[in-house]
């Protein structure tokens, strides 16, 4: 199981990208096919955004834990990337953050900076779709009185 998410934090940033466009193209059509869909469209709608969401923060957060990451020698990524310091001392998982730390104490952050807003922006968006889809299936639901 260990090895199977290793693999999904590997090929994410290249997968999320063609679940993105994948349910934008889905998201095109159903929204061309609307009048014939009626109240199942909104659902929908926000299935997809919610799927665009998940993908993006996911695609974005493999980028970013994945970029302190060296297969031989976790002490040679600040060599290898060219940051100044002696080795990486500290990891964090969330917010993604990976640096290579002088003995002075001084940092150089790995992880690119556009990787946690993009990580938490696409959470909120994903819990905001998923909250509307639900909604949205509820107000639709016909009352069984």
């Amino acid at each position: 199981m260990e090895s199977l998410l290793y693999l999904a934090v590997i090929f994410a940033p290249f997968l999320a990208p063609c679940v993105v466009v994948g349910a934008a193209v889905a998201l095109v059509r159903l929204h061309k096919h609307q009048s014939s869909l009626g109240p199942l469209s909104s659902v929908t709608t926000c299935a997809l955004v919610a799927v665009m969401a998940a993908a993006v923060s996911f695609g974005a957060y493999s980028w970013g834990v994945m970029s302190g990451f060296y297969i031989l020698d976790p002490d040679e990524v600040c060599a290898t990337l060219g940051a100044e310091g002696d080795h990486i001392v500290t990891r964090w998982a969330l917010p993604v953050s990976a640096q290579c730390v002088t003995e002075d104490g001084m940092g150089t952050e790995l992880v690119p900076a556009w990787v946690n807003p993009v990580i938490f922006i696409g959470l909120t968006l994903f819990v905001l779709a998923l909250l509307a889809g639900v909604i949205a299936g509820v107000r639709r639901r016909p009352s069984l009185r």
